[in-house]
């Protein structure tokens, strides 16, 4: 579920002349039987609106005076979002003669056409009010206070996105409404400058047009409003941009420094400018310096559950989960613990909006099945990155709906996914022709692979140290001092244990890797630092260099750019 809210005005799109239909009413309360939340946004003040509309009480929260006042139907309390009306321009309006005014706890309400002398008062006295227009009515309040700010502090309280919210208006103060809410829709009684604002424009008047977007929200959720800000780019072709939305679930795969940590980070720059709120899975530390979120987690402290969703309560928060603290067997369990919480968060408040999982092989082995790994039934919205998309969960690759393939074997990539999903290689299938394309196949539709110029990162991408210096490489990645006869069988997972090993293991031993340019080859292929590769072939090539020497050297080399403080290091 996607939209989990809905927020509506009341004069003209909830209520006709001040009264609610009973089948509106119903509607109401067959979307709260759903699951979701019901907002109203009013300009009227609340005791005039407790006199008119007793049902306050089917609704979660309730914005009135433009969004001065919050008020909590089930506790009855109330919460000033603004402050109270200068005495003195009230008195400057009467004085004026405009003798038909309503003061709340913070509005000034008139009629058309006392504008004229409100503007005048405002502008004598130097204060900071502006003038809201309401068909007709004439509101005054405090400068940037309208529904949409009153909306965005009864979200924060319930720990909603704006982008999940849907909002329904008719009037001039519904604009900022319907512009900051996921999807904004108007009632066919609605001023046409409203409709021009809104994403869809209903057939039906103030309640039947309510009861017809409720069928729709309850019957289609996000598909009945797609809107481009809901849209994270993820590269373009020639015939324009190319992007996934919250439905899909994407596989990103190819081989090791291929740049898929990369594409990532740009696609979770796009979902910052779009205010998506993102949680990204970090098995290695290639996100430890992610702009904007927070880490959890290094490699030497390992996160827990908690840890996440205190961060994730705020929806503009975003987190960091490192892994890099767990050995590699312990990876699917911790993923397993956290996920139940994550889907829960999800269920009641549709966000985190995207996952991200890094390393989607470690956290979600095919081994495993989807209960062990506590995999919910809708797992839209999730990215997850790669290798061997065939050693992952097959209850997770059967949800993909699009693949990004990178890589000289990208092709080979959607045929591994193809063959472990069961199901044939789509059309256009073809080996990538330039360095920055990539191969993008939106399975859920059936349309043929597409080559595309994936998005860039904005962001200088930082090296990260933590992974190589303290993590946890795979067998494959480690280093094995093993010696001439193969006698030893030394593995060390990280940087920090490589100089350990070294500093204790015999001269023969180190030589026999010095020798044979181990240490750089291990550096370049495997750590993929080409400078410190560049460094350890200089020392192991110069033969003046003592077994003592030559390990102080290397050692010098790594720590330098892997355990120096931060300062030594820019």
């Amino acid at each position: 579920m996607y939209f989990m809210a809905l927020a509506t005005d009341y004069d003209g799109t909830l209520a006709e002349d001040g009264m609610v239909r009973s089948e509106t009413l119903e509607a109401l309360k067959r979307l709260k039987e759903t699951g979701r939340k019901l907002l109203l946004v009013t300009g009227r003040e609340l005791p005039d609106l407790k006199r008119v509309f007793p049902n306050m009480d089917l609704f979660d929260k309730v914005v009135v005076e433009n969004g001065a006042l919050l008020y909590t139907p089930e506790t009855e309390e109330e919460k000033p979002i603004a402050p109270a009306p200068p005495p003195e321009f009230v008195e400057r309006l009467r004085q004026k003669g405009v003798d038909n005014i309503s003061v709340g706890r913070s509005i000034v309400a008139t009629w058309e056409p006392h504008q004229t002398a409100a503007l005048e008062a405002i502008n004598e006295l130097g204060l900071e009010l502006e003038i809201i227009f309401n068909k007709g009515a004439v509101m005054i309040l405090p400068t940037g206070v309208n529904k949409a700010t009153g909306l965005k502090a009864a979200l924060k309280e319930m720990q909603l996105s704006f982008l999940n919210v849907v909002a329904v208006g008719d009037a001039e103060n519904d604009h900022a409404l319907l512009r900051m809410c996921g999807c904004g829709a108007a009632v066919s009684n609605a001023l046409p400058a409203l409709k021009e604002t809104a994403d869809l424009a209903l057939e039906g008047a103030r309640g039947e047009g309510v009861e017809e977007l409720i069928a729709e929200i309850v019957e289609r959720d996000y598909s009945f409003c797609p809107n481009p800000r809901h849209q994270v780019p993820i590269g373009e072709e020639h015939r324009g941009p190319v992007d996934i939305g919250p439905l899909d679930v994407l596989l990103i795969a190819g081989s090791s420094g291929i740049g898929k940590s990369t594409l990532a980070t740009a696609l979770s720059e796009g979902m910052r400018e779009r205010r998506f709120q993102f949680c990204v899975f970090d098995p290695e530390g290639d996100y430890e310096d992610l702009e904007g979120a927070v880490s959890v987690g290094n490699g030497s402290t390992t996160p827990t559950d908690s840890q996440v969703l205190e961060i994730l309560a705020n929806p503009d928060d975003n987190v960091v989960v490192s892994a890099l603290g767990f050995e590699l067997k312990e990876r699917p369990s911790f993923f397993a613990k956290l996920m139940p919480g994550l889907s829960t968060l999800r269920a009641r408040t549709g966000r985190p909006h995207w996952l991200i999982i890094d390393e989607a092989h470690h956290l979600m082995p095919a081994a495993r099945d989807s209960a062990s790994l506590a995999l919910s039934d809708d797992i839209s919205g999730t990215i997850m990155i790669t290798v061997h998309p065939d050693a992952v969960s097959p209850r997770a690759l059967s949800a993909v709906t699009a693949v990004v393939a990178l890589g000289p074997s990208a092709r080979e990539v959607i045929e591994t996914f193809c063959r472990a999903v069961g199901e044939a290689p789509p059309a256009g299938l073809d080996q990538l022709h330039q360095e920055d394309e990539v191969l993008f196949w939106r399975r859920a539709t059936g349309e043929p692979v597409q080559r595309i110029r994936a998005e860039k990162p904005k962001q200088v991408r930082k090296r990260h140290t933590r992974k190589y210096a303290e993590g946890h490489l795979g067998e494959d990645a480690s280093f094995y001092f093993r010696g001439a006869q193969n006698k030893m069988n030394l593995r060390a997972h990280n940087l920090i244990i490589f100089l350990q090993i070294a500093e204790g293991i015999d001269d023969e031993t180190w030589e026999h890797h010095l020798r044979a340019g181990d240490y750089s080859k291990w550096f370049g292929e495997r750590i993929g630092d080409a400078e410190l590769a560049q460094e350890a072939a200089g020392i192991e090539e110069d033969r003046s260099l003592s077994p003592v020497e030559s390990r102080k050297k290397l050692a010098e080399s790594v720590r330098r750019r892997y355990t120096a403080p931060a300062s030594e290091k820019d």
